[in-house]
């Protein structure tokens, strides 16, 4: 695995866990809102670990107050609560809340509260702040109404680090966010920063500082803290009070004394005292393992450096840049800038590939990039070139924070960002860059790749003096370090670096992405023989498979019923862990050797593999009162599911060589697919899914097929049958067109009396690398299939039962039928209610 996400969550040491769980072996630790022994050894404990978190930002309890909370942002919310805010009225402007546009969501969601009490928020631009002068002599302050100024120490986007210096000049008067009236309190957003750097609240006292230790340490989440200058805690109101946090109150009368401690008072109900706890070994271990932030700072700065240098200057043939970096910075100075490496990738020419392709196919080796606008909507703006426009007109495009819709009318809406942690190495960064070659520059294996090196041009590769050392053994000082740009010279890591898994060679990644997601164009329709020839041959269905067991092996029919839910019994059944989430091939490539079958004479479905005896399981939906109901998920949408018993837990237990079991959907609870429809037009009725992913259906053409099978001939040097390429892409109905990619266009269809509507491409994922014939695992299919449709890896449409074309139930779905497609955006007299069975 090459792990490239430590803005988001960085990655805990096997050490820390056993400190941790050896400390719980060895002590009793008790509710600390007690006297008994073991709860007065939890509340020493947490105090311990209060001041060594403040001795790890280089303060004192004499200075700063530790405040336990769920997180940064419940840290956040509770600045914006107990701010000493005063509204604002015709003879008084009353407080401001100002914050820096590159700042986390949680930050800007700050102003709903201060909106809610009549006080003025407003954002100010990095260049404004920048280009502020600041006066050598204070202003004098007028009034004393409270202000609060916040802004992150480091950017969660870019990595840009922002002057730690502006927190005095605020504070002071010399430099000010917004000309007001009032005193200047600074919020400094420290989560991104204190991961890799060191914060010295001495030389920099900021009022409030919010962390969250999972960004630090890894473990434990869930956990984070507001470190509060004593001088202004006492500024702060509170108004619920929660289990511990009063001194003393009554239950009739409206009587309560907070607790004098600051952190006391604040910390509502029993804190989350074993993950406290745990931090103590999170500091214990950081500093056995690093030798401190300082070396932590340089360490993922020069791996952040090196790549940078390399990406930048990576060209096509033709001179257009491979990527484009979103930064303020050129990576010279760790001080300015962190290991955040930001950007989207081009093709040649400079058109955009969306960033949920790059993150697909970056999984086919294992690594584990972040994409998106990260929580961080200003900066994407800034440096994507978005207007405030564009993002309400991309909502109305259907595009939502967190979804894979990254290319609207040819421009960006999120991008592409890796990081390193004090654990990353040379080798994950040369094993990111040759994944960036070897898919966008050469188009072969990363085996067959050239290094980093080969592509850099003499002058970038040379060596050059400079400050910033390559060493993965970072807590060893004797140990020789190596100018990073010497580095480029060579693939050899340096002293002291660990070797990267070998897992790149062994096959794609088993991360767990969504097999695809469609999204519906409605336009007005019209078939495709208005507009073709009339010699070209007919549209045909040639195959119909259902998969009666989630993820396992294809049931091939010649024709079959047509239910509300789709083709009878496709995807009725999972399989689940112990936990009951489903287990897919992407975690158990295994499962395509199960093979359902289903007899709608004996109404039995009957599993086989392999080496395992047959099982039978009734197709009766028989949930009685001895089944217990449980909820599953798929692809995010709840399912309700029941057991279908001991007997078959222990088959599939048996064969996978761990505990699991098979649940079927109940019946009488449906799953509703979302439907998307143009703005102004009444939603239908929802239609009802099974344990597909998507969509009732996925369709997919064998001209189209036959077209990737060309491109994977030339990629591998060896042929394929047609039919072992049909089965990886698990389609239940396949047709035959003229032409390749023709279903792309289609909006309806209509197959004998049946007629369904079209709700987009299939976003391909891992999935189709696996042979479903042995299970081994072939990176080049995903790969061929990008370089075949313009950087993306769709293939295939998902369809649903026309919701406004009623048909009798059951149906009939047969091979040999007629296909006739309706295409988008062109006009015809024809309608598919005129069409008759094929």
């Amino acid at each position: 695995m090459t792990y490239l996400d430590h803005a988001g969550a960085t990655l805990f040491p096997q050490s820390l866990l056993k400190a941790f769980t050896d400390d719980l072996n060895t002590n009793i630790y008790g509710n600390p809102h007690s006297q008994s022994i073991s709860s007065k050894l939890t509340y020493d404990t947490i105090e311990h670990v209060r001041y060594r978190l403040l001795q790890h930002f280089n303060t004192t309890v004499e200075d700063y107050t530790v405040i336990f909370t769920s997180g940064c942002t419940a840290a956040l919310k509770l600045v914006a609560e107990a701010f000493p805010w005063v509204p604002g009225s015709q003879k008084e402007p009353g407080s401001w809340f100002c914050y820096l546009s590159d700042s986390h969501t949680s930050v800007v969601g700050m102003r709903g509260i201060t909106a809610a009490l009549n006080v003025s928020s407003v954002s100010v631009k990095p260049a404004e702040m920048m280009s502020r002068t600041t006066d050598s002599r204070a202003e004098e302050l007028d009034g004393q109404t409270p202000l609060l100024f916040s802004y992150p120490a480091q950017s969660n986007f870019s990595g840009t680090k922002y002057p730690l210096a502006w927190i005095e000049e605020i504070k002071s008067g010399k430099l000010r966010p917004v000309r007001v009236p009032g005193r200047w309190f600074v919020l400094l957003d420290a989560a991104s920063y204190v991961s890799t750097s060191p914060l010295d609240l001495s030389a920099h006292p900021a009022d409030f500082v919010p962390l969250s230790f999972y960004k630090m340490f890894g473990f434990p989440t869930g956990l984070g803290a507001l470190l509060v200058k004593n001088e202004c805690a006492s500024r702060l109101r509170k108004t619920y009070f929660g289990g511990g946090t009063a001194a003393a109150y009554l239950a009739g009368e409206d009587f309560y004394l907070p607790r004098r401690s600051i952190a006391e008072r604040f910390e509502d109900g029993t804190v989350s005292f074993l993950d406290i706890i745990a931090l103590k070994h999170g500091l214990d271990n950081l500093e056995r393992l690093t030798g401190g932030m300082a070396n932590i700072k340089q360490h993922t700065f020069a791996l952040a450096h090196y790549t940078y240098t390399v990406l930048s200057t990576l060209k096509y043939a033709n001179g257009s840049p491979v990527v484009r970096i979103y930064s303020d910075t050129d990576f010279s100075d760790p001080d300015v800038q962190g290991p955040i490496l930001n950007f989207n990738v081009l093709d040649e020419n400079g058109e955009i590939v969306g960033y949920s392709q790059v993150d697909r196919l970056a999984g086919l080796y294992n690594i584990h990039v972040r994409t998106g606008c990260f929580c961080n909507t200003g900066a994407c703006q800034q440096h994507l070139g978005i207007s405030n426009d564009d993002i309400k007109k991309n909502l109305q495009a259907g595009h939502v924070c967190g979804d894979d819709i990254d290319v609207i009318d040819g421009r960006p809406t999120g991008s592409v960002r890796i990081s390193f942690g004090y654990m990353s190495t040379f080798e994950d960064a040369q094993t990111f860059l040759k994944f960036i070659i070897a898919t966008w520059l050469c188009g072969c294996n990363m085996v067959n790749c050239p290094s980093p090196a080969e592509t850099v041009s003499p002058v970038m590769a040379s060596p050059r003096e400079n400050g910033f050392t390559c060493d993965n053994n970072i807590a060893n000082k004797h140990t020789p370090k190596r100018n990073i740009l010497e580095s480029q010279l060579s693939t050899s890591s340096p002293p002291g670096a660990t070797s990267v898994s070998p897992q790149l060679a062994e096959g794609p990644s088993e991360r767990d992405t969504t097999e695809g997601s469609g999204n519906s164009i409605e336009v007005q329709p019209v078939p495709v023989e208005c507009a073709t020839n009339a010699s070209r041959m007919p549209v045909t269905v040639t195959n119909i498979y259902l998969y009666p067991i989630k993820s396992c092996a294809a049931f091939e029919v010649a024709q079959w019923p047509v239910g509300n839910q789709g083709l009878l019994y496709d995807r009725s059944w999972m399989v689940v862990n112990q936990n009951g989430v489903c287990i897919t091939q992407k975690q158990e490539p295994r499962l395509c050797f199960v093979q359902p079958q289903i007899d709608l004479e004996i109404n039995v479905m009957t599993i086989k593999a392999e080496g395992m005896d047959p099982i039978s399981v009734s197709l009766e939906e028989d949930v009685g009162t001895q089944m217990p109901i449980s909820q599953s998920k798929v692809c995010s949408h709840r399912v309700q599911t029941y057991s279908c018993g001991g007997r078959s837990a222990a088959w599939f237990s048996e064969f996978l060589g761990r505990e699991c079991y098979l649940i079927r959907q109940c019946p009488d609870v449906k799953r509703n697919a979302k439907e998307n429809h143009e703005k102004g037009e009444a939603p239908v009725m929802a239609s009802s899914l099974s344990l597909v992913n998507e969509a009732q259906y996925l369709l997919i053409n064998q001209t189209s097929v036959l077209q990737l099978s060309d491109h994977i001939t030339a990629r591998l040097g060896e042929s394929l049958p047609l039919q072992k390429l049909i089965h990886r892409f698990r389609a239940n109905i396949v047709i035959s067109t003229n032409e390749p990619f023709e279903e792309d266009k289609w909006d309806n269809i209509a197959i004998g009396s049946l007629h369904f509507k079209v709700m987009g491409p299939c976003h391909r994922c891992l999935v189709i690398c696996i042979d479903q014939q042995t299970g081994q695992r072939n990176k080049e299919f995903l790969q061929s299939l990008s370089s075949t449709k313009d950087r993306k890896t769709n293939f295939g449409i998902y369809l649903m039962n026309h919701p406004e074309r009623s048909f009798s139930i059951p149906n009939t779905l047969s091979v040999g039928s007629q296909v006739l497609p309706v295409e988008k955006n062109i006009t015809c007299s024809w309608s598919p209610e005129e069409q008759t069975t094929g």
